[in-house]
């Protein structure tokens, strides 16, 4: 078990995702609602990236 101040760490991904999906996608477009199309686009692929590893790693911690 984690200690409740090793917790608060996660709760800066949400916000990093959406800054980096955002920043990426401006990169590559100019107007604004395709910006926010391919950002929201990144942050699912992103995030389910995260997530996909997150219950990996949990599931090979929980079987060790």
């Amino acid at each position: 078990m984690m200690p409740p101040f090793a917790l608060s760490i996660y709760w800066d991904f949400p916000i990093l995702l959406v800054v980096f999906s955002l920043v990426y996608s401006a990169t590559r477009h100019d107007p604004w609602p395709k910006i926010l199309r391919e950002a929201v686009y990144w942050f699912g692929r992103i995030g389910g990236f995260l997530l996909f590893v997150g219950v990996a790693l949990y599931v090979c911690s929980s079987l060790l």
